[in-house]
């Protein structure tokens, strides 16, 4: 009795936790399962779950039954051998082998449809490659998505062997044991005041260990048939060997390391027979011979490999490795999509005049003179409004503005509820009133005001603007601040937007959120572990609460098995006015086969193939989430698609006022740009050499020091077209130097997305790179003493990007300055720009400035065709006389207060009105109070 009730006091806590957790877990499968329907999603969810509930069923079943079969013929074979029928012993241990079998089974098939539902769904659907490994021969595919789970369940195979081996053991050890201190009741006596007098040799000794062996004869069997499998798919782990010179197979892992894999592998299977005929004889050394020869053949392999590649690869490295290194480069352009770049001879002359200049001043228009590290800090200075919001990043972009295209730079003003005062983060206030953000800040790159602040072109809030870009619903409930759930739709009106010493309050009309009613409130109250849920007066049956306000948490949960930009971009759709915000989706892998892995990335990903196949848009008002493929190409993400039907879209169905805002991925280019570096290199020699190995430009960024340069994105035309592009590009130069020479670009716009154009700069000449500019700024007597005067009267001295343009047949260079003062203001004004060109380097306020002193002012402008109908009277010319001496004077009031912006704005609008009064002097048809005086082109 009291053994029975010790089994039932274990039996009661374990279906206890085993209730406790269920009900958790359901509480939790219900709440996801209205959220998935909630954002339209329900068969992704369920397509996870059917594979799960497919999956267990079966496996729970067979390895209970294997289990529980295999302990009670266990038991009643031990039985037999020791001759003990004992009724009561039997139903107690009956009972024991039961519970047991179930956790067993229980922990075993959980574990697996974890983990391997995945990998099943990949294995069904894989698609094709349409490539293959150069050693074995086998598609692409078959690495990443059959071989996974190949390995996988014959990892869980063996494993369960093993286990029931263990279980074998330690269940005679026991009984064993128990039954001899049972049997020797005197000794037992005696141990019990001396247990030290028990001898456990006596039971564990040979005999025990040849009874063991005894029973194992069918399991050992099936584990040396296993072993052998799975070193014999080992062999196609040498595809990502770094034993060589290149990662990959090399010279030793084909020639010793493979035939001694397929040697032991073979060996396991003789090594199957001869353990199962030793065991049933209970020889003990016929058992173990060849397995203990095959570990010492393992041994004698590795070091035979070792000396292989010392003494033999070694000293011939190059023509051993040619076809491993031919093997390398290619599968690694082809993992990162650096197989097609296109290649664009560049002479780079120093031939621009200011005809060039103008020409294309599209592209000087577009030419940054402010960077995101600075105008981060300036916009939560400036356009922050109150201390709860907040702007993330600062994103660049492209847009219509007033039918120009142009390059500006955006970012959302989201809300912090960590920036609430202390006393304000109420449960009220965090979860019904304070809800969203409101409004975005855009300005212009290549415009600031006499301060150094960026020009905005929109600003405040609500929104004002005096461009053709206008936001229509400016709220932002999802983003990449937002951390809690809220409550919409309560009797508590949300807070809207301040105005002045009042707020402006508003109700949420958007179509996320789950309504609240009494059920939902239970099961979220219990969710989200807060009984106001519940209780709230304020709450009601048409409260809706919104999930998953951060956006990246949003597109995780839905999909986790595509990883993610963390830093998505907001964008104003032209075609309703409403916020957007697009995050860059990538599938990866770590199994293509002679492929270099990365160590670019910085979210913990281990991978050697790439793709940026997704684009996520996500409703910042809504929430409504789109996945939207943009590379049809990737077998990954068709294989996606195939297994989850209702999640992704084509390109085609993303409206056109959100296509035309797609980036070419920073985080992808960097990674390409990256492996590049070597991997342009397809000559094996050269390869092998490193002689043409390439580095990412360094420059001196902020008062950070020399640091890599960052991809940026520039506007520029490219060669033999006619338009401004908007695109992303990279600088390098040869390893250990500063000239620059080459430059890769990726195309961004219309129907050449995602093109790769590497400029190749001529080898017989220097191009500067970044770091020879910031060389050339510290040379310069008068530029690099206006710096040290700057540093030296309360002010720190920052350094901009140094973007690198090409114009026509040259290359420019444009580098911001800004000054942080000590004491006026804790954020970065831009103050001066630096342009330089062929031996030229200037320094002025504004950058049309700059060009002007490097190439001058174009003496004969193109002159606009005089009106025809209109006449002029002295009247007029007197008016145009009285306008330029007012800007004659405002320009020089502008350059004694030192506000050059304001000085070259005066000096642009005298040019003009000089123009116009020539046009009048010499034109025709002037007009006087008494006379009109007529001129021919012939007096003129």
């Amino acid at each position: 009795m009291k053994n029975r009730g010790k089994f039932f006091t274990i039996g009661f806590i374990i279906v206890l936790f085993l209730v406790i957790n269920f009900f958790g877990t359901t509480v939790k499968f219900v709440t996801d399962f209205l959220w998935f329907k909630e954002v339209g999603y329900t068969e992704t969810f369920f397509t996870k779950l059917k594979a799960q509930v497919i999956l267990a069923i079966p496996i729970f079943i067979v390895t209970w039954g294997l289990l529980y079969i295999f302990l009670r013929k266990l038991k009643k074979k031990y039985d037999l051998e020791i001759e003990v029928v004992d009724a009561n012993r039997n139903k107690k241990i009956n009972l024991w082998i039961k519970l047991i079998s179930v956790i067993m089974s229980l922990l075993f098939t959980f574990n697996i449809v974890s983990t391997m539902w995945f990998e099943i769904l990949q294995f069904y659907n894989g698609e094709s490659f349409h490539s293959f490994d150069p050693i074995f021969n086998n598609d692409i595919s078959f690495y990443i998505f059959k071989l996974p789970l190949i390995n996988t369940v014959i990892g869980y195979i063996i494993n369960i062997l093993l286990l029931l081996i263990a279980v074998t053991v330690l269940f005679y050890g026991y009984l064993s044991i128990k039954d001899s201190i049972k049997n020797v009741s005197s000794k037992f006596e005696e141990m019990r005041f001396n247990p030290h007098q028990f001898d456990l040799s006596s039971v564990l000794n040979k005999k025990f260990a040849e009874k063991i062996i005894n029973q194992l004869s069918f399991i050992g069997v099936f584990v040396f048939i296993f072993l052998g499998i799975r070193i014999l798919l080992k062999s196609y782990d040498l595809l990502y060997s770094q034993v060589g010179r290149v990662f990959g197979a090399g010279f030793t892992d084909i020639n010793i390391t493979l035939n001694i894999y397929r040697i032991v592998g073979i060996g396991c299977f003789v090594s199957a027979v001869t353990f199962f005929m030793g065991a049933r004889k209970r020889n003990l050394k016929n058992a173990l011979t060849v397995p203990a020869a095959l570990i010492a053949i393992s041994i004698i392999g590795t070091g035979l490999a070792g000396l292989v590649e010392n003494f033999v690869v070694e000293p011939d490295q190059l023509s051993k490795e040619t076809k491993y290194m031919e093997y390398s480069i290619k599968n690694t352009q082809n993992a990162y999509d650096l197989h097609d770049v296109k290649f664009i001879e560049f002479p780079a002359n120093d031939n621009l005049t200011i005809e060039d200049i103008n020409n294309n001043q599209e592209v000087i228009d577009n030419i940054r003179i402010n960077d995101q590290e600075p105008l981060i800090q300036v916009y939560n200075q400036l356009q922050g409004i109150r201390p709860y919001y907040v702007f993330n990043d600062v994103d660049v972009d492209r847009y219509y503005v007033d039918g120009v295209y142009k390059q500006v730079f955006l970012s959302a003003r989201e809300l912090d509820q960590n920036r609430l005062n202390e006393q304000a983060r109420t449960w009220v206030n965090q979860y019904l009133k304070y809800t969203h953000g409101y409004g975005i800040t855009m300005s212009q790159v290549n415009e600031v005001t006499s301060q150094g602040q960026p020009e905005m072109l929109i600003k405040n809030i609500p929104p004002t603007t005096d461009i053709n870009i206008t936001i229509e619903r400016p709220e932002i409930y999802f983003g990449e601040r937002a951390s809690e759930y809220i409550i919409v739709n309560t009797d508590e009106k949300e807070f809207d937007y301040p105005s002045g010493s009042d707020n402006v309050e508003t109700l949420y009309e958007g179509d996320a959120g789950i309504k609240l009613s009494l059920v939902n409130r239970i099961l979220f109250s219990i969710r989200k572990g807060s009984y106001r849920v519940l209780i709230s007066n304020n709450i009601d049956s048409e409260s809706k609460i919104l999930m998953n306000r951060n956006i990246i948490q949003r597109v995780q949960e839905i999909a986790p098995f595509i990883y993610y930009d963390p830093d998505a971009y907001i964008v104003i759709n032209q075609e309703d006015g409403k916020l957007y915000w697009i995050i860059e989706g990538f599938t990866v892998s770590d199994r293509y086969p002679y492929s270099q892995p990365t160590d670019k990335l910085n979210q913990g990903w281990n991978v050697n193939y790439m793709r940026n196949s997704v684009k996520v848009v996500i409703d910042a008002y809504d929430g409504s989430t789109d996945f939207y493929i943009t590379d049809e190409t990737d077998p990954i993400i068709r294989t996606y698609n195939k297994i989850f039907t209702d999640l992704l879209k084509p390109m085609s169905e993303m409206p056109e006022g959100l296509r035309s805002h797609i980036r070419y991925s920073q985080i992808y280019f960097d990674v390409q740009s990256d492996m590049y570096r070597l991997y342009h290199i397809e000559n094996p020699t050269v390869f092998f050499g490193r002689e043409d190995y390439w580095d990412i430009a360094n420059e001196k960024y902020m008062n950070n020091g020399e640091e890599p340069v960052g991809s940026s994105y520039v506007m520029f035309k490219l060669p033999d077209e006619e338009n401004v592009e908007f695109l992303l590009t990279t600088q390098y130069t040869p390893q250990n130097k500063d000239n620059m020479i080459s430059l890769l670009v990726a195309r961004n716009d219309g129907d050449n997305y995602g093109e790769l154009v590497l400029y190749e700069f001529p080898k017989t000449k220097t191009i500067p790179g970044p770091n020879m500019i910031e060389t050339k700024i510290d040379q310069d007597t008068v530029i690099s003493s206006q710096l040290t005067l700057w540093s030296q009267v309360g002010s720190t001295v920052l350094r901009g990007n140094t973007l690198v343009v090409p114009i026509e047949d040259s290359l420019i260079y444009v580098e911001p300055i800004y000054l942080k003062s000590d004491t006026e203001s804790n954020f970065p004004e831009m103050k001066m720009v630096v342009v330089s060109f062929g031996d030229k380097i200037v320094m002025e306020p504004t950058l049309d400035m700059a060009i002007e002193r490097i190439f001058g002012i174009n003496t004969q402008p193109e002159r606009p065709a005089p009106p025809q109908e209109n006449e002029y009277d002295n009247t007029n010319i007197n008016e145009l006389i009285n306008q330029a001496n007012i800007a004659f004077n405002r320009a020089n009031e502008a350059s004694q207060k030192g506000d050059w912006t304001s000085y070259g704005e005066n000096l642009k609008k005298l040019e003009s009105i000089l123009e116009q009064l020539n046009l009048l002097t010499n034109g025709t048809n002037i007009n006087t109070e008494n006379d009109t005086i007529e001129e021919s082109n012939d007096a003129q």
